[in-house]
């Protein structure tokens, strides 16, 4: 060896190891359809740092600077590899989803972390071994905060009210709920409901509080809650099966670490904290808020009732035993979450 190769060896031995460093990290395709700022958005990207932490830098996210998909197409792409990571509406599909429906039902909670992490809770004992998100790895599930009625021109004081107007849902219960009340709803994306109702199209939306800020949705007027929030959406976290089974074993087992309920509390605690901030919003810029009063809530409860028969038939159907007892658990669960 002269002595040019000698010294040359030392350099070229650091420029492999360093090339095999790089080569070794895994990189995460992460996408939102949700602005940067709201609280899902950042609760994905909280997650993505514990990952990175966790795995001490061996797998990283990088975060798409646009969607790889309109909302209803979400768990679709992330199924098929167009991104690795990426939450959506199981709503948004209607029929696809059953079992997640029981997080959707009326008056469970005030709170997106309560209900986010007693229905991960459930959905681990009950749900992933049944394989409702089949076709994807499901990092998590979540609710957001408690839905809201909220309109543009007149305030809604009773179902009769309601009736009268036209609205935007997402999917999932609230769709049948409202059939069931007599509602005029169609079934679009949150991120469709500016034009909506700007333009007159709509009369209003269903929406947790932090909507208001996050859709910019400075055109609505007043806002009627109810007790535990008149319905939830219930939202699946998920990665690329693929991408999941061809990671080591030990990075396997740090995003697991950080995924499950450890998930759950992130995307409600993010939830909950735009929910306040937006009512704070909310009392600056004037928005009339009113509870509904106990005969609109038990026009609800006489309709819910009999979708909770069918929810029960149709989790039944799918291979879940005593389906009703699991409804209740969820509910007690609910009360027990810190």
């Amino acid at each position: 060896m002269t002595r040019k190769h000698f010294l040359l060896a030392p350099m070229a031995a650091t420029l492999l190891a360093t090339t095999g460093l790089a080569s070794a990290q895994t990189v995460l395709s992460v996408s939102t359809w949700l602005p940067p700022a709201h609280g899902a958005t950042m609760a994905q990207n909280q997650w993505c740092e514990a990952v990175e932490k966790e795995t001490k830098g061996s797998v990283k996210c990088n975060l798409l600077p646009k969607a790889v998909s309109a909302p209803p197409g979400t768990f679709d792409a992330v199924r098929d590899g167009l991104a690795d990571v990426s939450f959506t509406v199981d709503g948004y599909t209607p029929g696809r989803f059953i079992f997640t429906q029981v997080a959707e039902f009326p008056f469970l909670g005030d709170s997106s972390t309560t209900t986010s992490v007693a229905y991960q809770r459930i959905y681990d004992k009950y749900f992933a071994p049944l394989g409702e998100h089949r076709g994807v790895k499901a990092l998590a599930v979540f609710t957001h905060g408690p839905g809201i009625i909220f309109t543009v021109k007149q305030p809604v004081a009773s179902a009769a009210d309601a009736s009268k107007l036209k609205f935007r849902i997402g999917g999932g219960n609230i769709n049948e709920l409202s059939k069931a009340m007599g509602w005029n709803t169609t079934l679009k994306p949150a991120t469709e409901s500016f034009e909506l109702l700007s333009t007159g199209v709509m009369d209003g939306t269903f929406f947790p509080d932090e909507s208001l800020q996050s859709m910019r949705l400075s055109m609505v007027k007043y806002a009627t809650t109810f007790p535990g929030g008149l319905y939830n959406t219930s939202f699946v976290f998920m990665m690329n099966e693929a991408k999941y089974k061809g990671l080591k074993p030990e990075e396997r087992a740090a995003i697991d670490k950080v995924s499950g309920e450890a998930a759950a509390r992130m995307f409600g605690a993010g939830w909950d904290r735009t929910d306040s901030a937006s009512r704070d919003i909310q009392k600056q810029t004037g928005v009339q808020r009113q509870m509904a009063n106990d005969a609109f809530v038990n026009d609800v409860k006489a309709k819910q009732a009999a979708l909770e028969d069918k929810w029960v038939a149709a989790a039944e159907g799918r291979g879940l035993k005593n389906a009703r007892a699991v409804l209740a658990e969820f509910r007690a669960e609910i009360q027990k979450v810190k």
